[in-house]
């Protein structure tokens, strides 16, 4: 890829943000599509958020995406937000206006396109959500908008769990959520249930983690969502499919957040679905160690 002086520059602020693999899928879509824009990541510090979105438009940058932990922290510092991301009270994506930066929650569709895709059905379903941190107010989102017949929303601070709760039954005028403490889990009696990990708990380099240990929490499952992708099999997947759930990592929800991103940034563009799946295929490539040799 060429870089010169009309080049659109995008990128990520996160901390840490040097294990992401999002300049390698956006950088892949502008080479395949043609594009004059390409992504970089950008170390930015707790407590320097606001520093950095300013700096950032002073810079002309085009657009961001905002990861851990800068979701909520990032929306005091815009000069707009769109609907949905008030809503799940997080921001991923920033595109840029006259004015500064506009934010969006593209998680909550990433996750919605993925789970369906693996074949998770949400409608009428009994629920658990683990977390209560922004990609869990994105998934919390999702799974009462899709029909969820009961939402346990389990993490390790009660309030924030209560906090989340109330916050979306009061959005969407339902009832279906409740909050629990995480240890309480065996209080849930109801069996087939999805659940949705949201936590980091797992993620490399601290894999071989779960949120959950106990063997008896998973014979709870018949499906289990896990919205980390590296590893590829987190423990608390690896759980579930020894206790027969059907499972789905967050390689997913990765993809098609990043798709929904880069078609902001480009509103005259669709990515296709073959450009998304070889999209994938690099990345599990990527994560996998491998080389996709004589391929673009």
């Amino acid at each position: 890829m060429t870089i010169n002086g009309t080049s659109k520059v995008c990128g990520v602020i996160g901390c840490p943000v040097e294990h992401s693999v999002s300049p390698m899928m956006h950088n892949f879509f502008s080479e395949e599509l043609g594009l004059d824009l390409v992504y970089a990541p950008f170390l930015v510090q707790p407590g320097k958020v606001g520093e950095a979105v300013k700096g950032a438009f002073a810079l002309n940058i085009h657009g961001l995406n905002v990861t851990v932990p800068h979701k909520q922290a990032v929306m005091e510092h815009l000069c707009g937000i769109d609907e949905g991301a008030l809503a799940i009270g997080a921001v991923n994506t920033l595109v840029r206006q006259a004015d500064g930066y506009k934010g969006y929650n593209t998680d909550a569709e990433g996750i919605l396109r993925a789970m369906l895709e693996a074949g998770m059905d949400i409608a009428g379903r009994t629920c658990i959500l683990l977390g209560a941190g922004g990609a869990a107010k994105a998934a919390a989102y999702v799974l009462v908008r899709e029909k969820a017949a009961k939402v346990y929303l389990l993490n390790r601070s009660l309030e924030k769990a209560q906090g989340l709760a109330a916050e979306m039954d009061r959005l969407f005028g339902t009832s279906v959520c409740q909050a629990m403490a995480l240890d309480d889990w065996r209080e849930i009696q109801e069996e087939h249930c999805l659940a949705v990990q949201t936590t980091s708990v797992g993620m490399s380099p601290h894999a071989g983690q779960a949120v959950i240990e106990d063997e008896a929490f998973y014979r709870k499952l018949d499906m289990a969502f896990d919205a980390i992708y590296n590893p590829m099999e987190t423990k608390f997947l690896a759980m579930a499919r020894a206790a027969g759930a059907k499972t789905e990592n967050g390689l997913g929800m990765l993809l098609y957040q990043g798709v929904a991103a880069y078609e902001l940034w480009n509103p005259e563009v669709r990515i296709p679905a073959e450009l998304a799946a070889r999209a994938r295929e690099r990345l599990i490539a990527h994560l996998e160690g491998r080389r996709l040799e004589g391929r673009r």
